[in-house]
């Protein structure tokens, strides 16, 4: 495979790095009835007394018994893990919205972690990091030869405890070493903003369990200063996925009560279920009291809407993706998202441990598979005027070693790239270019979006023709002898 840049891409320090997962919890594992390999044990029984007498030091029982469990989980799929003490705590702050760390979205670049923005009224933004600094060193750690992940790891800790960071800035001659408090930080899941008179912008970031609340009042907020509301852009952008409910609410914001919004496939009978827009599949007792969307205005089922994803887009993203496309609220717009349709449980062994298995697989109202494919985009749009930049190069689901194929239809082929060189030259302009600020005055997808609400051009990708979702919708159409689209149809 070509050499893609596998650590560009956005991952808030309160996210689970990776790509995160429609979780769904539960209290504890499920005992299984199935008959247990007895030769395989025993040669996992020789195993460990082997290392016992043998390995060239003493190891803990519970060291080599955890690191067991742990291998066997990871061989599975790149999504099922399991959680040691530490690992948990943080899943669970995770979904719930906040963490302990600094407060910068962060990226990748040249080996070092490149900010991408702080977190406002963060510690890394009263410290003033600033968008596009390059972090060096952790402490005495370099940062070259880390990932990602593990760069992540260490910016994390405990509260009121210090890392100091060393910088390298485009406009300092010298290295700037700044000494940061970890806090905790509370992740704005949902932002928004009327972007001219009669068309807003509504961003959920992360589906976290206050998502649903949010976005309500997010909503309420645009309608009481804009009553008149001609047409609203759901950014669902480098949204990594988060907990289901959360997706199953924001989609039934926009879609009729009681129409199915997603359906899960797996081995065990409860995991062949279907989600409805029904308060008891996207309410949470300890978040909410009554239905949120009772709150909404009635014009929001039928405002004009886009929804703008990109290959950042994954899991509970594609689901309210999937769903207002299949329904036809809305018009898709931006590139082909990241293609994890898989249900992540979490099951609890412990108190404080828990492995995180992947049970089933999702799919669309219209029976549509997710996995390793994602959903196809109406409008193909790249990320700028000058095409899709790094963004066309990051990994998907697809890519990743021992993924979960698509059950409906065969994996689609490893997409060809450009040669390196092109890659180099892509590389190298986005070095030039700062930092996107979604929903700001150069974002070029939104332009588009709003473009596309007013009936004006849109500016297509450049990228060579793949058949997208608005052929089949055009096609099933003729079929059934409709045509309520929501959206105003290509403009180029």
């Amino acid at each position: 495979m070509s050499s893609k840049l596998k650590n560009f891409g956005l991952i808030g320090l309160g996210v689970v790095a990776g790509i995160a997962g429609s979780m769904q919890f539960e209290a504890s594992a499920q005992k299984s009835g199935a008959p247990l390999p007895l030769e395989e044990l025993r040669q996992l029984s020789e195993v460990f007394g082997l290392i016992k007498t043998d390995y060239v030091e003493a190891v803990e029982d519970k060291k080599l018994l955890t690191e067991a469990i742990s291998g066997m989980v990871a061989s599975l799929d790149p999504h099922s893990a399991y959680l040691d003490k530490k690992a948990f705590k943080e899943l669970r702050e995770g979904t719930q919205g906040k963490f302990v760390g600094l407060g910068i979205e962060v990226g990748m670049e040249d080996g070092y972690v490149k900010v991408i923005s702080p977190i406002e009224d963060s510690p890394a933004f009263k410290a003033g990091l600033k968008a596009g600094d390059l972090i060096t060193r952790l402490d005495s750690t370099p940062v070259k030869g880390l990932t990602l992940d593990e760069a992540v790891k260490r910016m994390r800790g405990e509260p009121n405890t210090k890392i100091t960071l060393t910088i390298a800035r485009k406009d300092e001659d010298r290295p700037v070493i700044v000494t940061i408090v970890r806090q905790e930080i509370r992740v704005q899941s949902v932002k928004s903003k009327v972007v001219e008179p009669g068309y807003a912008w509504l961003r959920v970031a992360q589906f976290q369990e206050p998502t649903v609340d949010d976005m309500v009042k997010r909503i309420n907020a645009i309608y009481a200063q804009e009553p008149n509301l001609k047409g609203l852009v759901l950014d669902l952008r480098n949204d990594p996925g988060g907990v289901l409910p959360g997706a199953i609410g924001v989609s039934a914001a926009f879609l009729p009560k009681d129409v199915p919004i997603v359906s899960t496939n797996g081995q065990l009978p409860d995991s062949k279920q279907t989600y409805y827009a029904r308060r008891d599949a996207y309410t949470s007792s300890r978040i909410s009291t009554g239905d949120p969307l009772a709150k909404l205005p009635d014009a929001i089922k039928k405002v004009p809407m886009v929804v703008l994803v990109n290959t950042g887009s994954a899991s509970a993203s594609e689901i309210v993706a999937g769903a207002l496309q299949d329904y036809k609220r809305a018009t898709i717009m931006g590139t082909q998202t990241f293609g994890k349709g898989s249900v992540q449980t979490i099951r609890q062994l412990s108190a404080d441990t828990a492995v995180k298995l992947t049970t089933a697989r999702y799919y669309t109202p219209n029976g549509r598979a997710i996995q390793a494919k994602g959903i196809v985009p109406d409008l193909l749009v790249d990320e700028t005027a000058d095409g899709d930049g790094l963004n066309g190069l990051r990994l998907r689901e697809a890519d990743l070693t021992k993924h979960l194929s698509n059950d409906k239809e065969k994996d689609e082929a490893a997409r060809k790239l450009d040669e390196l060189e092109e890659e180099q030259r892509l590389a190298a302009l986005e070095k030039k270019r700062k930092p996107l600020e979604f929903g700001g005055k150069e974002d070029f997808q939104l332009a588009q979006a709003l473009n596309h609400l007013k009936g004006l051009p849109v500016q297509l990708s450049k990228a060579p023709k793949v058949e997208s979702k608005k052929e089949n919708t055009i096609n099933d159409e003729k079929k059934n002898g409709n045509g309520n689209g929501a959206g105003n149809g290509d403009k180029k």
